[in-house]
């Protein structure tokens, strides 16, 4: 997988990852389901300019969702927690 548009989906962006974006320099993507570590570091590099010192990957399920009654299921997604180094920073929403 070489394109890094397809690695990086989207910012993935929460009150928890505010928070670490702020106390611990970490933001999270959501990423393809196959792209590995290294991958998403040199994506993250090309894509932003900054410098990666760490990347934690988690595989999240999706939750199961009710309509009456048929049930069906999200569709399960990978989120890649990246650590920028000291000093480094990516402002997705400058403007709000």
């Amino acid at each position: 997988m070489e394109d890094i548009y397809q690695i990086i989906k989207e910012p993935h962006v929460t009150e928890k990852a505010t928070l670490q974006k702020e106390w611990s320099n970490q933001i999270s993507f959501k990423v393809h389901k196959r792209a590995n570590k290294i991958e998403i570091k040199r994506a993250v590099e090309m894509l932003f300019k900054t410098k990666v010192v760490d990347v934690k990957v988690m595989n999240v399920r999706g939750k199961q969702r009710r309509v009456g009654k048929n049930t069906g299921k999200r569709p399960d997604w990978k989120k890649a927690m990246v650590t920028l180094g000291t000093g480094e920073n990516v402002d997705f929403f400058e403007g709000l």
